[in-house]
């Protein structure tokens, strides 16, 4: 019977009405790319830390690959995400920093996308000013967007949405999934804002983690002894340079009384903008659940150290962090839901990364910029049932860098001679073994907030070299097999004078392959100066 319900329909010429809908959608993968803003890999359970558990997120690494040494070009929100969309390196799309335009009409790859037929939509953040191009649907928050009732642009125009901003983004790219046309592949990019500070988590996520107690890593009390003067210098640490009110949450009153002045002038301001788009449930849930912790802490601050107050500001940290990736969870488990109840796992690759990693305490610091590991590494997992087996793990060096073309190579789009970013591809279905041996890694955005000092490096298997420059010209050397924590500098060790050779020579040959140069450096550093007058 079935054979001849066929025969029929090809006959007719609607053999595609006949068929199941997961068997008509085209034989181009849809692709959703799932991006949250600052989620170091510690806080991805699947990469065994221990801290927290996401239980959603690591189902993409069971159902496909792991990555655990994927990296970006520059551990800086908006030029990673235009990195993510150029396949093409900071100094070469333009997007150096937060403050620098981005040249939305250069080429990107939803654009490449959407002229091979696909369906495109970015929902969520950007984080760079003018309207998207690319995609036929765009809800993007404004600049970094609110936790509670946040403004969307839609389509470039404003609308604010009652509820909280990650399962609103969530909300925005299933009705989307719901109005494409099911004959025609799709290209979601679905960015979340969580946990881009100042971490302010969902109602059903703050009433437990503020109850939680974390593990402390290692070096949370790091003094830098054996570190050159960008990590002595730089103002991310927890205790020093982090917020109170708009981090840590204390009322600014409470702060105004016991006499603790605010780290940055707008620390009081944040904490005021960031609840007051409370509506009145909002907040008297809030408030129902930090005021005892206000309190308790009001109780004990005169009688605390140094170190216990670091202890404390560390636990706020992670209880609100955390929170906040719990949210990011739940709506991957959303998405990944939707998938499977509309026929489409199949046929459709699922990313999950960040725009670049984040420190939780390490060395003492939140925060990125740093090419130092926790800032430099980033969570990535994908599956694609057709091609990629589950359960890999790879410690290829993967990049940002190479999204744009993997998606094209996948979409069976040609790839622009341009991009400077390779296709992983062949490497995660296991038809090839050769991939590169070291990244290259730029940082431009200095003086700025939390004065990570500009540099450039390369990072192979085992070594890290790092030059910093501009207002100094220090090199460090991490040999990341005998000290994975990059304690000790051992750029002027003879013992590593072979290593430093070479790995100087391979930097000066990436830095050929990518067109970059001491010129560039130059000419951001004259326009970041222009900008500042």
């Amino acid at each position: 019977m079935k054979t001849w319900i066929v025969v029929i329909c090809v006959t007719l010429g609607i053999a595609g009405a006949c068929m199941p809908e997961n068997e008509r959608v085209a034989k181009q993968p849809n692709i959703i790319y799932i991006m949250s803003d600052d989620h170091g890999y510690q806080a991805v359970s699947a990469y065994g830390h221990g801290m927290n558990e996401t239980p959603n997120i690591d189902r993409i690494a069971a159902e496909g690959v792991l990555f655990t040494r994927a990296t970006v070009t520059n551990s800086l929100c908006a030029p990673s995400r235009a990195v993510l969309l150029t396949g093409k390196h900071s100094f070469i799309n333009g997007k150096i920093d937060n403050m620098a335009k981005f040249d939305w009409s250069q080429d990107n790859f939803p654009k490449l996308l959407q002229a091979a037929g696909y369906q495109t939509a970015m929902v969520g953040k950007i984080h760079m000013d003018g309207l998207p191009r690319g995609f036929d649907y765009s809800a993007v928050v404004p600049g970094q967007g609110d936790y509670y009732n946040p403004d969307f642009l839609v389509n470039g125009e404003k609308e604010r949405i009652h509820g909280y901003v990650t399962d609103i983004t969530t909300d925005l790219a299933l009705e989307w999934l719901d109005s494409t046309d099911k004959d025609k592949p799709f290209c979601l990019l679905l960015h979340h804002k969580a946990p881009h500070r100042e971490w302010l988590a969902a109602e059903r996520h703050y009433k437990e983690y503020t109850k939680m107690t974390f593990p402390e890593p290692e070096t949370l009390f790091d003094d830098y002894e054996g570190r050159g003067t960008a990590a002595k210098t730089a103002e991310m640490n927890i205790l020093k340079d982090m917020n109170w009110a708009g981090d840590s949450k204390i009322k600014p009153e409470v702060m105004d009384k016991l006499g603790i002045p605010s780290t940055l002038n707008w620390d009081k301001q944040a904490y005021q903008n960031n609840l007051g788009r409370m509506d009145s449930t909002q907040r008297a849930a809030w408030d129902a659940v930090y005021d005892p912790i206000i309190a308790d802490f009001e109780s004990r601050y005169q009688t605390m150290s140094k170190a216990d107050l670091m202890r404390w500001r560390y636990q706020r940290y992670m209880q609100d962090y955390l929170g906040t990736v719990a949210a990011v969870d739940d709506g991957v488990g959303r998405v990944l839901d939707y998938l499977k109840e509309h026929g489409l796992e199949e046929n459709t690759i699922v990313v999950y990364t960040s725009d670049q990693g984040f420190y939780m305490g390490e060395h003492g610091w939140f925060d990125k910029r740093f090419m130092y590991e926790q800032s430099l590494r980033t969570p990535l997992m994908i599956r694609y049932p057709k091609e990629i087996k589950a359960g890999m793990k790879t410690d290829a060096l993967v990049q940002n860098l190479d999204f744009a073309p993997t998606f094209l190579d996948y979409a069976g789009v040609e790839v622009p001679t341009n991009m400077q970013g390779e296709s992983f591809r062949k490497l995660v279905s296991g038809e090839a073994a050769d991939w590169r041996d070291a990244i290259y890694y730029t940082y431009y955005e200095y003086p700025s907030i939390h004065m990570v000092k500009r540099h450039y490096g390369i990072r192979t298997d085992r070594y890290k070299l790092i030059h910093f420059y501009y207002d100094v010209d220090e090199w460090e050397l991490y040999d990341l097999e005998s000290d994975p924590q990059e304690m000790r500098n051992v750029y002027g060790d003879p013992a590593y004078k072979d290593i430093r050779e070479t790995l100087h020579k391979k930097l000066e040959e990436l830095r050929v392959q990518y067109n970059d140069s001491d010129a560039n450096n130059q000419k951001y550093i004259d326009a970041h100066l222009e900008r500042r007058k």
